[in-house]
């Protein structure tokens, strides 16, 4: 080891994380040009090569390296919030024909496909130029682009060394939500445990927001099973020994390393130009149902990501490319750049629960920085396999069981349903509850579901 494996969380939650974690974070710790530590967060479980929830970074002039395993299959999943001028009561008011109306206008489930179809110049415009390319299409506004990380489009993206079969799964997948965990949700705000960041970021108790928890889709899964195939293979020509075939990675300065930074960077941008494209139709039901609705981009982040950072190592200001595995930024006051209102309390970070459970609104910590290189988790994070959860529950009574507590929940499949189930994740309030303890980040707001589209 290189570097300490730390994980954040309490005890409990700890003893319930599968030993692969302990394992996968200290695999990551031995890894070439690794600063600080490698830090696992409370949601964290089994991954490919990095536990999903691990954090790490990495000095280019010290033999850093980038890993596709890193950096996961769906480059920049990420969740976004929807900040309404409704009341979860009128919600309620329509609350069945709503749902219908918003499954029915948002593709979901495995291979779903949109109605936007891209052409190869189409195809390298989204790539290259992400939320923003889709606000010049018409979906959304300007005013969205300053509350999303990156303003919408990150840069030193090469559209161009994108595989033909990558951009080929993707050209018609945009404005979908794909299958997992995936979904968007409508939610109520039901407490409020800091005044001064509700104010800033807009929120009251009672009031609807709609959350959207998607990525890149087949593109990113792509991306990330042609450069672990090939990350591998180049390793011991490098003078990489891997701990784990599975931490398959390059060094950031060398051709394949540049290479990969610029197809996942076009990654990124796929990913926030489709939650952009959701955002607008969702916003279209919502104006539907409810004449006069508004429903501005409360903020959007990234998981999954590989980011160039400036971070305090040793009392020096480094430049540095920091892993981000299933977690989040959560940049504390005035870091980042963030619009105002957001900037004087500290960026949002965005938690999400499981169909039946609470999600969270969290916002970045002065603390964050000293205790995870500002990062946070991003979930409640699985508490057993998809396989072990579908052999527990049906689809059809995890429906029936919400819908009797007001919920409802819509998705294509009932099995996507079964191995979602909200007993299949960790308690979310005590990965939150850890979070904050640890200086992670600090609580806001507590939501309740009440609408779920799923993948």
């Amino acid at each position: 080891m290189r570097v300490s494996a730390v994980i954040i969380a309490d005890e409990d939650l700890i003893r319930g994380m599968d030993e692969k974690v302990r394992q996968q974070i200290t695999n990551v710790a031995c890894l070439p040009g690794i600063v600080r530590a490698a830090y696992a967060m409370p949601d964290a479980h089994w991954g490919y090569g990095f536990p999903i929830g691990g954090v790490a970074a990495f000095d280019p002039d010290q033999g850093g390296v980038i890993s596709a395993g890193g950096v996961g299959f769906d480059i920049s999943c990420g969740v976004r919030m929807l900040a309404t001028n409704l009341t979860a009561a009128q919600i309620r008011s329509r609350q069945r024909d709503f749902a219908h109306e918003m499954s029915r206008s948002i593709p979901a489930g495995v291979g779903s496909r949109g109605r936007i179809h891209l052409d190869d110049a189409g195809m390298d415009d989204m790539l290259t130029g992400g939320a923003r390319w889709a606000v010049t299409e018409g979906y959304g506004t300007v005013e969205d682009l300053e509350r999303i990380e990156e303003q919408g489009q990150m840069a030193g993206a090469t559209p161009g060394v994108v595989s033909p079969r990558a951009k080929r799964r993707q050209r018609d997948e945009m404005g979908t939500l794909g299958s997992g965990n995936h979904y968007l949700e409508v939610q109520e705000v039901t407490d409020i445990f800091d005044d001064a960041a509700v104010r800033a970021y807009g929120l009251s108790p009672g009031q609807a927001v709609v959350t959207i928890h998607c990525g890149s889709r087949g593109l990113g899964h792509q991306i990330g099973t042609e450069y672990l195939r090939e990350m591998a293979l180049a390793a011991p020509g490098y003078g990489i020994i891997l701990p784990d075939r599975e931490l398959a990675c390059a060094p950031i300065n060398s051709e394949l390393g540049q290479r990969y930074l610029g197809v996942m960077r076009a990654g990124i941008n796929c990913a926030l130009a489709n939650r952009q494209i959701l955002t607008h139709l969702a916003r279209g039901v919502l104006e539907r149902f409810f004449p006069g609705c508004q429903a501005p981009l409360l903020y959007d982040v990234s998981h999954n990501t590989c980011k160039e950072e400036l971070h305090e190592i040793d009392g020096e200001q480094k430049r540095l490319f920091v892993h981000r595995k299933g977690a989040t930024r959560s940049f504390g006051p005035g870091m980042g750049n963030m619009p105002p209102p957001l900037n004087k309390v500290g960026q949002p970070v965005l938690i999400g629960g499981s169909m039946g459970t609470e999600s969270w609104v969290l916002a970045g910590d002065e603390r964050s920085e000293a205790a995870a290189l500002s990062s946070a988790c991003h979930g409640a994070g699985r508490a057993m396999s998809r396989h072990q959860a579908a052999r527990t529950w049906t689809g059809r009574g995890v429906q029936d069981e919400l819908a009797a507590r007001g919920i409802i929940v819509t998705s294509p499949s009932r099995r996507g349903i079964a191995e979602e189930a909200p007993g299949a994740y960790k308690n979310v309030t005590r990965v939150v509850e850890s979070a904050e303890r640890a200086g992670l980040a600090r609580r806001v707001a507590r939501l309740a579901p009440l609408v779920c589209v799923k993948g």
